[in-house]
């Protein structure tokens, strides 16, 4: 195994322990409420100011002859379905999900609504999709009770198919490498038809995600099949112009590339040699699959659904051309810097040569890192932090940023609340500031649990909510109440410091890896 895919698995693995303080809560049992829609009844559970309906199927279990199909329509059901509880998480390793999945009956989302939200004033709707590297996640981690009240607006959160049940491509497979992406789409229809239901506008709706779902955000952007399926996007940490050689971004492959790992995968499964490839793979069992699958996942390009790379879309102006909110967290590389060196992987002037040349192996590069990013005797951990979150995520967002204002209404901002509470037990080699997914408890409480958030940070989540949905519902996050927040400055989030940044520019190497492609 190479140093840079024993890296990248140490930095995945971290993401699954930052994952698995995310797990729901056990449910409690309030009131119910009922809803009817065209599939039948759903009964869903009444809180204090807001519903939740959850595992609702927005299409049919992916199963025996499905596995690998593009999802079909949910049958209907008899009766009053229960939706007062999550349903199964879509197959992955255990992490966020306690002990993981191996149902695929997974394709449901989740709806969460103001109490009063109704057919004669709709809400504007936020569609979330989850991230998890494409490998792992659930809609239900995500509680979105305060977003919907305090905004007053819908929240949808849904389950994709993932890994390689998600995104197997192989020759004479249709849909291949985008399975996943499709998934997403049939949600959004099913958003489109139904969430008038539950007081939601189905002609407001605003695409938004985290991770692999803000990388799913481009994808959907990019793709003419999601045409019309909805009116704004928000993109949190999922640049689109990121590339398989920064490892710890999501990004897309050509087809090619995929079906050599869809290849691979049926060799390891015993399913290489069959006379009828595919169907020997449906064959396989969840653990077998989940066992031989990649730790990297990602989206094929070159495909019906994605035609094109999303960032060779998005720098030709060929996208939809819909409002966006994009940003990125200060320290997003900390958290996979601190879980690398604590699996024994320290970073100091000896090491730092070494450790660059695993990520940036092309001639000269490592080097030229090396020069831009000295380590000195103890600043190793967040120097490595800063080579990953400036390579990954800060600068290549805020090159999408720039193509996307040069085409469309765009506002950007960069988390940096440096005190933002760990998602992770333990102490860390050194602080990590603002690291990726830091600032997703702003926004909701993963996993039902509300975070031990200060008083001024409370007020942050409110500032940051409030913009949120400002710009769900208008196209643009500014309000009366709200620091102005002009396009092309960016806004930095960080307690006491909502008023946009006097720069354009937040403190990045931005300058050295645009001469890096």
């Amino acid at each position: 195994m190479t140093m840079h895919r024993v890296l990248t698995t140490l930095g995945c693995a971290l993401t699954a322990v930052l994952a698995t303080a995310w797990s729901a809560a056990p449910p409690t049992q309030p009131a119910v409420t009922t809803v009817r829609i065209h599939g039948g009844l759903v009964r869903g559970a009444a809180h204090d100011g807001y519903r939740t309906f959850e595992g609702i199927p927005y299409a049919a279990p992916p199963v025996g002859r499905l596995r690998w199909a593009p999802p079909h329509p949910a049958a209907p059901w008899p009766g009053v379905r229960d939706a007062a509880r999550p349903s199964s998480a879509c197959p992955q390793p255990a992490g966020e999900v306690p002990g993981g999945s191996t149902d695929e009956d997974c394709l449901h989302l989740n709806v969460t609504t103001p109490d009063d939200a109704g057919p004669t004033r709709p809400r504007p709707v936020i569609v979330w999709l989850h991230g998890g590297g494409f490998t792992t996640g659930a809609g239900s981690s995500y509680d979105a009770h305060r977003m919907a009240t305090r905004g007053d607006v819908v929240v949808v959160t849904v389950n994709y198919r993932l890994g390689a049940l998600g995104f197997l491509a192989h020759s004479g497979l249709p849909g291949s490498g985008t399975f996943g992406l499709a998934d997403q789409q049939a949600a959004l229809r099913w958003v489109r038809t139904e969430i008038g239901a539950f007081g939601g506008d189905a002609h407001n709706v605003t695409l938004a995600g985290e991770s692999a779902g803000g990388y799913s955000v481009c994808a959907q952007l990019a793709s003419p099949a999601a045409a019309g399926l909805f009116d704004r996007a928000i993109i949190e940490s999922g640049p689109c112009t990121g590339r398989p050689d920064r490892p710890f971004a999501p990004s897309s492959v050509p087809l090619s590339t995929a079906r050599a790992t869809g290849t691979d995968l049926a060799a390891k499964v015993g399913c290489a040699a069959a006379h009828d490839v595919l169907s020997c793979l449906r064959r396989v069992t969840v653990p077998r699959l989940l066992a031989a699958q990649d730790t990297d996942q990602q989206p094929a390009y070159a495909t019906p659904l994605l035609p094109t790379d999303p960032a060779a879309a998005i720098t030709a102006g060929r996208f939809h051309h819909v409002p966006v909110l994009i940003g990125n967290n200060h320290d997003e590389g900390n958290g996979w810097a601190a879980g690398i060196i604590r699996a024994g992987n320290p970073v100091t002037p000896d090491t730092w040569p070494g450790v660059v040349s695993a990520f940036f192996p092309a001639p000269g590069e490592a080097k030229a890192i090396v020069r831009e990013y000295p380590v000195h005797r103890a600043d190793g951990g967040p120097v490595f932090g800063a080579v990953i979150g400036d390579a990954n995520f800060a600068c290549p967002t805020a090159r999408t940023d720039a193509l996307l204002a040069a085409q469309v209404p765009t506002w950007r901002y960069e988390f940096a609340d440096k005190h933002a509470p760990p998602l992770t037990s333990g102490t860390p080699p050194f602080p990590l500031g603002a690291p990726h997914a830091s600032e997703l408890p702003y926004l909701f409480d993963l996993g039902g649990r509300p975070r031990d958030l200060t008083a001024a940070q409370h007020r942050l989540a409110d500032t940051m909510i409030d913009y949120w949905t400002r710009f769900a519902r208008t196209a643009d996050p500014n309000g009366p109440s709200l620091p102005h927040w002009p396009r092309r400055t960016v806004l930095s989030l960080a307690p006491g410091n909502t008023a946009p940044t006097h720069t354009a520019e937040p403190r990045h190497h931005c300058a050295f890896w645009n001469t890096r492609g």
